[in-house]
């Protein structure tokens, strides 16, 4: 949990050193969990990184991977996205209602998943596939060839990495859960901003910086987003070797500049939730983005980082 007193009094006195600190922390927070994926590499070479839409499972990644390599362990990072079938209306799984079920761990190709994590644990040679979103089409031309040398490691991320289905064939894989897991609160434990609204923020933020998506469109998905994790991703979270809170005290204040001019396009009233991060807003301060360090987690979702070409 965070207090809103400590954060706001912490950004209007050294905004620079409290985003400092921020990212100091979260380092930490990576660094353990690299030195615990160093100690298990002897039992598998595959790591498995799962969590909610929104928990920054990308970047942090990628942090791990440069943190194992500086320990002298060779690592790559792989989006299990690369492995969904591609789209077929006759056979995609659906919802009760008869909806596509874009959520379904069975889009994902779970055999070819299972074959190339036993083939990689062997040292065999794999060809990592490409998913084309804009055609809903896996490409094998694009494909990336992939060995692993004795003490080398991978790292698989996906929402679903810790679904029974992937998590019973390798029970040995290092297994790491990721989501923002801490409310804001005032100093009464009154809840001013909830830990699945920083989520939905950086969704929201991420949609129309990196695709041009206004806030209506990642709204709309949001209710089938988060019936998603409640069926395939949390019930699976106690797989976890490592259970990762991805949340930062800065959260909330570096998306605020970002978020509220795209929330306030939505008509009033038309959305519960935006009402309410509307509110719980206005009584953080804003971070302003100058002070964001290059490599922090909060770049993932608001532009900058050197992780966005991965």
């Amino acid at each position: 949990m965070y207090s809103l007193k400590q954060i706001n009094e912490a950004v209007r006195s050294d905004p620079a050193a409290f985003a400092l600190e921020c990212d100091a922390l979260f380092e930490k927070k990576v660094e353990d969990a690299a030195r615990r994926i160093a100690d298990h590499r002897g039992e598998s070479h595959i790591i498995l990184l799962s969590g909610p839409s929104g928990s920054g499972k990308t970047t942090t990644a990628l942090k791990i991977e440069e943190k194992l390599r500086e320990m002298g362990i060779e690592t790559h990072t792989v989006s299990m996205d690369n492995y969904f079938k591609t789209f077929d209306p006759d056979t995609a799984p659906r919802t009760r209602e008869g909806a596509v079920d874009y959520e379904s761990p069975f889009f994902l190709d779970i055999d070819l998943l299972n074959q190339h994590f036993a083939m990689l644990d062997r040292g065999e040679l794999i060809h990592v596939p490409k998913y084309e979103f804009a055609r809903q089409m896996r490409s094998d031309i694009f494909a990336r060839p992939m060995r692993l040398g004795k003490d080398d490691m991978v790292i698989f991320e996906g929402i679903h990495a810790l679904n029974d289905i992937i998590v019973g064939r390798h029970p040995r894989a290092f297994k790491l859960y990721i989501a923002a897991r801490s409310d804001i609160l005032d100093e009464d434990g009154t809840l001013v901003f909830d830990k699945s609204w920083i989520r939905l923020c950086r969704r929201i933020v991420r949609d129309f910086k990196f695709r041009g998506s206004a806030a209506d469109f990642t709204l709309k998905l949001w209710g089938n987003v988060r019936r998603g994790e409640r069926l395939y991703i949390s019930p699976y979270k106690e797989n976890a070797d490592l259970m990762f809170d991805s949340s930062m005290a800065l959260s909330a204040g570096a998306l605020k500049p970002f978020v509220i001019p795209l929330l306030e396009e939505i008509p009033q009233g038309k959305y519960q939730v935006v009402s309410d991060i509307l509110r719980g807003l206005e009584k953080i301060e804003p971070l302003d983005e100058k002070y964001i360090p290059a490599k922090s987690l909060s770049r993932e979702f608001i532009g900058g980082s050197p992780y966005d070409n991965h």
